[in-house]
């Protein structure tokens, strides 16, 4: 039935952000048409959350050594926004977009899926 998921990042510069999810991170990705890129993305898990505040959603990237990835994507000249900290639940930092979004980043310690 479900085969996947597909992520939107409104974005208020469109062309830097891709350039950085392609150039930095280094995604593949598709011209579905007038530049128009579609990215694939590596394995991805959903988590549901309560809050008393609104609704929302957050993008996370996942990685195995949250240290050694922050160092390349400084070498890179991203700006890592948040000192690495301990949740519990993993070691949680944030890198800015060129748009100016920031975007989480984390090794997870907690149990993960098998992918579907």
């Amino acid at each position: 039935m479900i085969n996947g998921a597909h992520l939107l990042l409104f974005s208020r510069d469109a062309e830097q952000d891709r350039a950085f999810f392609r150039d930095v991170l280094g995604f593949r990705s598709v011209d579905a048409g007038g530049g128009w890129l579609i990215f694939g993305l590596p394995p991805a898990e959903l988590a549901t959350h309560p809050t008393d505040g609104d609704p929302s959603c957050e993008l996370y990237l996942m990685c195995d050594d949250v240290a050694a990835t922050v160092s390349q994507l400084q070498a890179k000249g991203v700006d890592v926004t948040r000192p690495v900290s301990d949740e519990g639940w993993g070691l949680l930092t944030a890198i800015r977009l060129p748009s100016g979004t920031e975007i989480g980043l984390y090794e997870p310690k907690h149990p993960r899926p098998v992918s579907t």
